[in-house]
Formats: C-alpha cells, structure tokens, sequence
C-alpha cells in the first residue's frame, strides 16, 4: 500500500465494527498487520484507539476489519511525518486527562478508558482500554477512568521519587463529567477524614 490514497483519518467514527461481515482470504495477513501497528502504537498514539478495535477481531477477523486495518494503513501512509516530539521543559507539574465512552462496544456493552499523562509539556503515558465491567451510566464509566489516570500518575510520581526527583506540586486530573467529579470529590473527604481519626 506504499501508493495508495492517505486518509485524514485513522478511524471511520460514524460505525463501529462489529462480528458480521465474510471472513477474510488470509487471517494471518491480517493479524500480522495489526500486530505491527501494535508495535507503531509506542510512538503514534494518534492510532492507539483505532489498532485496538481492529485487534478485538483478531480471533475470527472480516472483510469489515480488513478494511478498517487498511485505512490505519492509510492513515499512517499520509502522515508519516508525526510522530511523539520532547522538549526541554522547566515545568514539573504533573497532568493527567481522562475520557471515558459509556457502553461503546455495541457486542459487549462495555466503556473504554482513555487518558494521558503530561511531565511539563511532555506527553509522558496514555492508555485507551476497554473496561472490564459494563457500567450502569456514564458517571461510572467516567468514574472508572479518572481511577486508572490517577493510580498511572501515583506510578508516575512514585518512580520520579525513586530517581531522586519528586515532585512537590500536586498532580491535576481533568475530567469533562460533573458527577464523576463529584462522586470523586464525595470519595477523597470520606478518605481524608477516616485517616485524620
């Protein structure tokens, strides 16, 4: 696919994949592709979210998934220039963005968690991964996902101790759901008053 049409975007968001479809000719060709852009995951996590959902499929892989696999391809085909960039950077502060979907998957029902992690200007983690558990509303889902971010940025602040540079400002977390928000608000005086009796 080295002169094929890049695409401007990795993922058609206006579907979702799903079971039905023919299988495809080659199975291995398809899962040796989506196990290569597993590897391109590591420094373009502009696709992370797309190579997740064509390997849910990797088991019984069709025609549908084989054409989302190709317009990765295509993507990244036009856009081979990204990439993850570093900076020097004087700011220590640690910044972490959460976002959760509510019962995404149409098969399963289940949410997928997505976040980043921010040294300064420096994009340091993320992660896109579908939850275990159907949650009941959005508020859980989103709940779920500002837990993954802060146990990350717990991580994060531990390892930077341990390589002699702690931080001494506390760590930001966003989330865009008000409940979530609240119910987090609700669950840390609850913690900080058990552990000032």
């Amino acid at each position: 696919m080295g002169n094929c049409n890049p695409s401007r975007t990795p993922i058609d968001t206006s579907t979702k994949l799903t079971t039905s479809g023919p299988p495809v000719k080659d199975p291995i060709a398809y899962r040796s592709l989506a196990g290569a852009l597993q590897y391109l995951t590591f420094t373009r996590p502009d696709i992370v979210y797309a190579v997740q959902q064509i390997c849910l499929f990797m088991h019984d892989p069709r025609e549908p998934h084989l054409a989302a696999l190709c317009k990765i391809i295509r993507y990244v085909q036009g856009t081979l220039d990204l990439g993850l960039q570093l900076y020097a950077s004087y700011t220590t502060s640690l910044v972490a963005y959460s976002d959760a979907d509510w019962a995404g998957c149409p098969s399963t029902r289940h949410s997928t968690s997505r976040y980043c992690v921010f040294l300064g200007n420096n994009l340091l983690s993320w992660s896109s991964k579908r939850q275990h558990t159907p949650s009941r509303s959005s508020a859980e889902a989103e709940y779920r996902g500002v837990a993954n971010a802060v146990a990350e940025t717990c991580w994060i602040r531990n390892l930077l101790r341990e390589l002699h540079f702690p931080l001494f400002s506390a760590t930001l977390v966003y989330c865009d759901n008000v409940s979530a928000v609240y119910m987090l608000a609700i669950r840390f005086s609850i913690s900080a008053s058990n552990t000032l009796r």
